[in-house]
């Protein structure tokens, strides 16, 4: 691995150039290397990457649709050439097996033409005939937004806002998450390679007080962000009383995943898995809270489920034969998980699977199983960002479809069962933007909307419906010349 470092990591107006802020690096998180070094840009930078923004919006927003969409999909060409090397840069940094990252670019590359497809569908034009004239509904680009993208898919989520707000006309300062500051370098150099014109993408890297400086400034109109709850609600206060500025805000969750009346137990076992465990537990739709009812059926699948978690694979990104879990994204973010245990532990409840931290100064951890039964009304209402289960055992289905829904949370919820009429029962109760049925409840198709309610969201849904707020709706009732009405309104006399 090289050691050397370019200082120039801002990209302002088309320039690469050196951050005017503070030391920061980004770690690999599975082998506590330095992979990237750089400063953080100053409140200064941020004020001229908005600036630069603003002017190129000026351009990118009049020439024509086909000339942004020529851009973007030489992007998504230049991006399927470079997939193995971000897909590596990806897993570097992030602690993620290989198999995931390749995944993660695939999506970065289907999501171009799904964004088109969305934007024509969501935000095209409307022509209506009516007497004397013509109504149109069209859509325009609000102007310069500011993007924060998330750790856990650097590429994919950030992609998935910048993307339609490219093919609408808008124009980008980009705040990448801290911890993943060389991947977003890497694909804003693939946007360059592309042809994207200068000022059309801005890269401001930095911690919390770049974030605050970008998010604060009067000069955008609006922000888009996928993180953590806390962040969300803090942007949403931020923007309270700025009625014309968008937000769009994709958040946590605390998510239930309930299984009744089964017969495959090992399919089960295996949506279960997939739900809590996959990306190292680091989706926000991840299943955190799992009910199983009382009885030997429940039982047989608790007893499959501690088997097969306890014989996961665990390993490097870059292993020969891949592991199922990586690395957490930091050792601080594994410890994290530790205190949480302990928390729940401390409250009365009972291990089923001890996580564990399992090697010093790196981010691998040991997926946990907890059962809180006892304590159901102690639990916290918080995501546990990472691979650690909780248990509700249950004796009645409509109350543990009302301790599903008791979150102030609403991402992604669940129903592993072989009736339809319980499904139908759950779906209709169930409070959240993603419900699947005997399905992993980790992550919705790019081609549907993706969001939640409550503390999950503010109604922005994103992925397919991120044309929504890419754009806003104009409607116009046009005609060739100005000409009287064949009748007059009583009271005119002309």
């Amino acid at each position: 691995m090289s050691t050397n470092y370019s200082d120039k990591v801002q990209l302002i107006n088309g320039q690469w150039q050196a951050g005017l802020g503070h030391d920061v690096r980004s770690v690999n998180p599975a082998r506590n290397d330095v992979i990237w070094q750089g400063k953080t840009a100053s409140p200064e930078q941020v004020v001229q990457a908005i600036n630069s923004a603003r002017t190129a919006f000026e351009s990118w927003s009049t020439i024509s649709f086909d000339e942004r969409v020529s851009v973007i999909k030489k992007f998504a060409e230049v991006l399927g050439e470079n997939k193995e090397a971000l897909a590596n840069t990806i897993a570097l940094e992030t602690g993620k097996p290989r198999w995931e990252t390749l995944g993660e670019v695939g999506a970065m590359v289907g999501k171009i033409n799904i964004s088109l497809n969305a934007y024509k569908e969501r935000t095209g034009t409307v022509e209506n005939p009516m007497p004397g004239a013509k109504a149109f509904i069209r859509h325009k680009p609000h102007g310069v937004v500011a993007v924060f993208g998330p750790y856990n898919f650097p590429g994919h989520l950030p992609n998935g806002h910048i993307v339609p707000a490219l093919i609408a006309g808008n124009t980008i300062v980009f705040k990448p998450s801290e911890l993943t500051p060389k991947v977003a370098e890497e694909v804003l150099k693939i946007w360059q390679t592309a042809g994207l014109p200068a000022g059309v993408i801005n890269l401001v890297q930095g911690e919390i007080e770049t974030g605050k400086a970008l998010a604060s400034n009067k000069m955008i109109d609006g922000l888009f962000f996928t993180g953590s709850s806390a962040t969300g609600h803090f942007l949403h206060e931020q923007f309270g009383g700025q009625p014309g500025k968008i937000l769009a805000l994709e958040m946590g969750g605390n998510n239930p995943l309930i299984v009744k009346d089964v017969t495959d137990i090992t399919a089960v076992v295996h949506d279960i898995v997939q739900s809590a465990f996959v990306t190292t537990g680091q989706r926000c739709t991840c299943a955190r809270r799992l009910f199983i009812e009382k009885g030997e059926q429940g039982d047989a699948i608790i007893a499959k489920l501690i088997e097969v978690t306890n014989a996961l694979t665990i390993g490097y990104y870059d292993d020969e034969e891949q592991p199922f879990i990586g690395s957490m994204i930091s050792e601080k973010a594994a410890l994290c998980l530790v205190a949480a245990q302990q928390k729940l532990l401390d409250l009365g409840a009972s291990s089923l699977i001890e996580l564990k931290h399992i090697e010093e100064k790196t981010g691998f951890i040991s997926p946990g199983i907890i059962d809180v039964s006892n304590i159901v009304a102690d639990v916290p209402d918080e995501e546990y960002f990472g691979p650690l289960l909780k248990v509700y055992r249950y004796t009645d289905f409509d109350a543990a479809i009302d301790e599903g829904n008791n979150t102030g949370f609403g991402l992604s919820a669940g129903l592993l069962s072989d009736s339809e009429d319980l499904y139908n029962h759950f779906f209709t109760r169930i409070r959240a933007g993603i419900v699947n049925w005997n399905k992993p409840i980790t992550g919705a198709s790019s081609a549907a909307p993706f969001g939640g309610i409550g503390a999950s969201g503010n109604h922005r849904a994103s992925a397919f419906y991120a044309a929504d707020y890419c754009a806003y709706p104009v409607a116009s009732v046009e005609a060739d010349k100005v000409a009287l009405p064949t009748t007059l309104s009583p009271g005119i006399k002309l």
